[in-house]
């Protein structure tokens, strides 16, 4: 019984915060996009060599989309002229920067792991899309047209603050009832494994005497992942349990970066070997990442 009531309040204070993050960092964000309308974000991704992949990974890190708003905003770039490479920043940055990944991050693992994760992630980014526009990744992309049923965001920038606000803690709340259900299930697994799964299990497979541990979380995040909401919850309670840090840090970029739902809809826009190149990229990033987490985190 004491174990169960331990289990419940974890359970309870998990989703509070997370409720209380989502709402307000997704509130913030909105409010801060309606400042910076998508056209203007395409003209800074129009920069020539290097600054256009700084800037894509850059509008990538400030849009809290999920796969269904990811793909037709690249496809959308991608078809508006925008330089291959930018774009695959952008794509690669999207799900894996976002302020809503950092704030939860930073409130259950803490502010020095978040930092060393957008530092290893960042970096990353940029240099996917200049290898992948250097090796001619653009020739892999099929002719697709945007769905005309995408939604566009109304634009708010001469209304008064408070319609901002208002409209934004909308958008933010729709988007919470979407995902809520995800949510509890990411809430439910890792309250459970903190309350019935054996420290030493943890230690034994994902501790520091583990030498596959990074490259088996980066591939295990993949079916796990339903949202990043949840998983970092599970990381967090596993890093209790024992997990390093760099096996934590792999399994949120393997999962956030390779979720199925995003392969399929990016199989879509994208021809076999560049979808393969993404994961690959994905991978290789949540690989080293991890190690490095371990060595500084």
């Amino acid at each position: 019984m004491d174990v169960l009531a331990e289990t419940l309040q974890l359970f309870f204070s998990m989703l509070l915060k997370l409720t209380v993050l989502f709402l307000s960092i997704s509130t913030l964000t909105a409010l801060l996009l309606t400042w910076i309308p998508h056209e203007k974000i395409k003209i800074w991704m129009t920069g020539k060599g290097v600054f256009g992949n700084i800037i894509g990974t850059g509008a990538g890190a400030m849009t809290p989309f999920c796969a269904c708003s990811t793909i037709p905003l690249t496809l959308g770039f991608l078809q508006a002229g925008i330089p291959f490479g930018s774009v695959m920043s952008f794509l690669i940055a999207s799900p894996l920067l976002n302020p809503l990944i950092l704030g939860i991050i930073t409130v259950f693992i803490g502010g020095n792991a978040a930092l060393w994760y957008f530092l290893i992630v960042f970096p990353a980014s940029v240099a996917f899309g200049i290898l992948a526009e250097r090796l001619g990744g653009a020739v892999f992309v099929k002719r697709v047209r945007i769905p005309s049923k995408i939604h566009q965001d109304e634009d708010l920038r001469n209304t008064p603050f408070y319609s901002q606000l208002s409209a934004s803690f909308k958008k933010a709340f729709r988007d919470f009832r979407t995902v809520f259900p995800f949510l509890l299930i990411g809430v439910a697994a890792g309250a459970g494994i903190y309350g019935y799964v054996p420290d030493d299990l943890v230690m034994r497979f994902a501790g520091p005497g583990s030498r596959f541990a990074v490259p088996a979380a980066a591939i295990i995040g993949v079916p796990l992942y339903v949202r990043a909401e949840t998983a970092i919850p599970i990381a967090a309670v596993l890093m209790q349990k024992g997990m390093t840090s760099g096996a934590a840090a792999a399994l949120i970029i393997g999962g956030a970066g390779m979720a199925l739902p995003e392969m399929s809809l990016l199989a879509g826009i994208f021809r076999k070997r560049l979808v393969a190149a993404v994961i690959a990229g994905i991978f290789c990033t949540a690989v080293i990442g991890g190690f490095i987490f371990n060595m500084i985190v």
